[in-house]
């Protein structure tokens, strides 16, 4: 179906998408009162601040100022214009669209440019060839019974769209080529590679496995291939850059998967590997996610915390993978995220340790059995370290108090100092006087850190508090949102600017347009209709608030003398400077007739 969706079947849709069932698709919400409240997903914050109210079907974060409705939340989130959201929200509630949705039509905050947009468009064409060469191809038979040898089901190979590479040199070069995409955006993207010699290009993956990498709204937009010829002269894997579209430092593997089985259990596994991912997808661990190559980051955690309560690390059993889950869990419990660590043994990565114990074994033993942070960071504390040395000894009870010290309950403390006492043959009286040092020796610390921040620091701009014009002008949009007659009346009055500030008239000259075609009031669609986020903002704003019904009227009234009182004062401060500027001239004929203006204008302010 091309063209104008029906009004009806948005209304269906709109109807049929609770605003609190979508949004906590995509985040954690605690209802508080009537409404439901989260950490807003279009600002960093840590004190919750985004509002949803169930009974308006609205959404409003009172930090950075973002609402709107079910809808436009998706648009937001996804940064999709109205038709793609509709046919999102369409799919989940059961009512399929066929529209074509035309790509250059996209929001005025999209953050995303029309080339990354083909980026994108290429990445999820190559994801589908690759995959065909892998399912349906002579080609792709010894990949895929490579792949069902290690344990992939077909169903999950279909899943994830897992696919092959054909070893030539040029293969999806030639064919991007021909799709109309342009070899220089490819290789930004880092789908082929232009050789310095003679300018021409070539693909990146050749002869691997293809694992797509998608964004947290099932966009593909990477890849990791895995060499399948073990003898080659070849990384084991090798992976996309980091392009326009790709950044590892934001990307976590599996999220758009894993996201419906989080928000159930409001808890998440983390892994350090796309592989480990898919081995515990196998053995029934759907809320598994990993990082793409690159430690935890700042950006990883306020996607999880956004949606979990807990989350269970499980890294490689090695080294290197106990120093990272140290870093990881040590983030993860600053941001007061309840953090375990699932630890595995003999050096193992969790897809060798299915491999090596089997799937039931891997649920049982490692992933139900997690071990909490502070009883983590004492096994990580003891690692190397021998007791019958007493320097050992000594860092070792150092290192745990230390994390004692901020991390815990007096209940935890005196299980942790028991255990500490028993392990090092040291007395609790003993292990306890020193916790109290190690505590007072940090306040004294903390103490002179606050003490040597004299020095002035740029404070975070606060939003600066609304005026009595500001509230007048929120208040009568309010009632123009909710009633076509406010909007008609004032026009009438042959008022067709009735508010100061540009932004409210931007929204006044839409909302008539909106109600010349839709002839009723109807603040869900029109703000739909709104393609600017700014916009948008200020009616979401004056929705959220209550207006009194059965005094419209008089407050109507108020409104508007307000606001024509306050026009006048500004006209007043206006003529007030160019009479001073006057008189400086020796303009005395001008100051005169700014004069008399000023003592009219003071006189209509009276009469208001």
């Amino acid at each position: 179906m091309a063209g104008k969706i029906p009004e009806h079947v948005i209304e269906q849709i709109r109807s049929q998408s609770d605003i609190v069932d979508v949004i906590s698709d995509y985040m954690q919400l605690t209802k508080r009162g009537r409404n439901w409240f989260g950490l807003c997903p279009f600002h960093g914050e840590q004190t919750p601040s985004f509002s949803v109210s169930q009974e308006k079907q609205i959404f409003h974060c009172f930090g950075c100022g973002a609402g709107g409705n079910a809808i436009t939340f998706v648009m937001d989130i996804e940064h999709i214009a109205f038709p793609e959201a509709l046919i999102k929200l369409g799919e989940r509630a059961g009512i399929p669209l066929d529209v074509q949705v035309q790509s250059e039509h996209t929001t005025s905050n999209n953050p995303y440019s029309k080339k990354e947009e083909m980026m994108k468009e290429a990445h999820a064409y190559a994801a589908e060839f690759y995959h065909h060469l892998l399912m349906n191809t002579e080609d792709g038979e010894l990949a895929l019974s490579y792949l069902l040898e290690r344990g992939f089901t077909r169903e999950q190979i279909e899943t994830h769209q897992i696919g092959w590479a054909l070893p030539n040199w040029d293969t999806l070069s030639i064919l991007l080529e021909r799709k109309g995409f342009l070899l220089e955006e490819m290789a930004e993207c880092g789908l082929i590679i232009q050789k310095e010699s003679d300018q021409t290009y070539f693909d990146r993956f050749r002869g691997r496995i293809m694992f797509p990498i998608r964004d947290e709204n099932g966009k593909t937009i990477a890849f990791s291939g895995r060499i399948l010829n073990k003898d080659a002269d070849e990384a084991k894997y090798l992976n996309s850059p980091e392009t326009p579209i790709f950044h590892k430092s934001q990307v976590l593997y599996n999220l758009d998967k894993a996201r419906a089985s989080i928000r159930k259990t409001r808890h998440a596994v983390l892994m350090e590997g796309f592989i480990d991912v898919l081995a515990a997808n196998r053995a029934g661990v759907y809320n598994a996610v990993a990082t793409m190559g690159t430690s935890l980051t700042p950006q990883h955690i306020t996607k999880l915390k956004r949606l979990v309560q807990q989350i269970t690390i499980c890294y490689d059993g090695d080294n290197a993978g106990f120093e990272a889950a140290k870093r990881a869990s040590q983030m993860l419990h600053e941001e007061r995220i309840k953090v375990e660590v699932a630890v595995l043994p003999n050096k193992l990565d969790p897809d060798e340790y299915i491999q090596t114990h089997g799937q039931e074994a891997f649920t049982n033993q490692i992933i139900e059995k997690p071990h909490a942070y502070i009883a983590f960071m004492m096994m990580h504390a003891k690692r190397g370290k021998n007791f019958q040395f007493e320097n050992d000894t000594l860092q070792y009870i150092q290192e745990v108090l230390e994390t004692l010290k901020d991390n815990s309950s007096p209940t935890e403390r005196d299980l942790y100092i028991r255990q500490l006492a028993i392990e090092t043959n040291i007395s609790q009286e003993a292990i306890s006087a020193q916790l109290r040092k190690v505590v007072a020796d940090g306040a004294k610390e903390q103490k002179r850190s606050q003490n040597a921040l004299k020095q002035p620091i740029e404070l975070v701009q606060q939003k600066q508090p609304k005026t009595a014009t500001d509230r007048a002008e929120r208040l009568l949009l309010a009632h123009m949102l909710h009633d076509v007659n406010v909007v008609n009346k004032v026009l009438k009055l042959g008022n067709n600017a009735p508010f100061i500030h540009e932004e409210y008239l931007s929204v006044f000259v839409r909302l008539v347009g909106f109600y010349e075609e839709y002839e009723m009031a109807d603040f869900h669609r029109f703000v739909e209709v709104l393609n600017d986020n700014e916009l948008r903002k200020i009616v979401m704003e004056a929705a959220y608030i209550d207006r009194d019904p059965e005094n419209g009227e008089a407050e109507i009234s108020d409104c508007l003398k307000h606001i024509e009182k306050h026009r006048i004062e500004i006209e007043i401060e206006k003529l007030t400077h160019n009479q001073k500027e006057a008189e400086k001239m020796h303009e005395h004929r001008r100051a005169l007739e700014i004069a008399q203006q000023i003592i009219q204008l003071r006189r209509a302010v009276k009469g208001i």
